[in-house]
């Protein structure tokens, strides 16, 4: 049986982690001892593996929550756990693609930095410089509409 500290040791996981995840039922084969301080068997360790790992995909608590409630069920929701995994995948591959576009977006940033410091373009990053600029990118500046009284 392990202590908190030795189970955080053994995963990888800090201490505040692993009291995190079991307070949040995510370890159901964790135990305690006779003083209630929770102790972990090689089971317990296994879960904590396996939440750290979903965790660090970007899985939200109350999705792994519902994972582990299936795996308790068990091989009866197999298919259940299979679209889970499904589902996550698809809302990781739309984070994917928008990093994609935040790291295309600062390439073009680093480009500009790099034109304003070989003097070939005035600084257009700063918004203290944009008043004087404004007449080169009047697409992207707000104008309040005009009303007809």
């Amino acid at each position: 049986m392990h202590t908190v500290k030795e189970a955080a040791q053994i995963t990888g996981l800090t201490e505040h982690a692993v009291r995190f995840y079991t307070d949040k039922g995510l370890v159901p084969s964790i135990q305690r001892n006779q003083n209630n301080i929770r102790m972990f068997d090689e089971e317990s360790i296994n879960w904590l593996h396996g939440i750290k790992c979903l965790k660090q995909s970007g899985m939200p608590i109350k999705v792994i929550k519902k994972y582990v409630d299936l795996c308790l069920e068990g091989d009866s929701t197999i298919l259940q756990r299979s679209l889970l995994m499904m589902d996550h995948k698809e809302a990781a591959l739309a984070k994917l693609e928008e990093a994609k576009q935040h790291v295309a977006h600062l390439e073009e940033k680093i480009a500009l930095y790099q034109a304003i410091l070989e003097h070939r373009s005035p600084d257009i990053t700063n918004p203290g410089n944009w008043e004087r600029i404004q007449h080169m990118h009047s697409d992207v500046f707000y104008s309040p509409p005009v009303r007809n009284v």
